[in-house]
């Protein structure tokens, strides 16, 4: 007679060990935390007198079912941020949208098809907070 512990009776749950199991969700206010982040290092070292990049995000969570390292989920990003003039604008922007798909795709573990950047403003270089071109 045989035995084989690795195999479950017939009609006992799968034992799956405790850290593989579970779900993980990653709140909107992180990954917009971790977009802002990125979006002021692409633009480093921000302008005097200038607002910080603000984010917005809208997160979709992944399909259900047992897929191998498959993102949690999807995020469409929205910064706004204020740039100096004269500059290369589109850039500028370009560079924005690449370092906020890498970052959140490398620390959220989310796929970025999208990230909108809208430029709020544009500065003169040492421009009042109050005056914009």
């Amino acid at each position: 007679m045989s035995t084989d512990t690795d195999a479950a009776a017939p009609g006992v749950p799968d034992r799956t060990q405790p850290g593989e199991r579970g779900f993980t969700r990653i709140a909107d206010r992180v990954v917009a935390k971790i977009a802002a982040r990125a979006a002021r290092e692409a633009i480093a070292p921000l302008p005097r007198n200038t607002k910080a990049p603000h984010t917005t995000v809208n997160v979709r969570p992944r399909a259900t079912g047992p897929m191998e390292d498959s993102p949690f989920g999807t995020a469409r990003v929205r910064v706004v941020l204020e740039l100096e003039y004269p500059g290369d604008i589109g850039a500028r922007c370009a560079a924005v949208r690449r370092r906020v798909t890498e970052r959140v795709g490398t620390l959220a573990n989310m796929e970025v098809p999208e990230v909108v950047v809208e430029v709020e403003r544009l500065r003169l270089p040492g421009e009042h907070q109050g005056r914009t071109v």
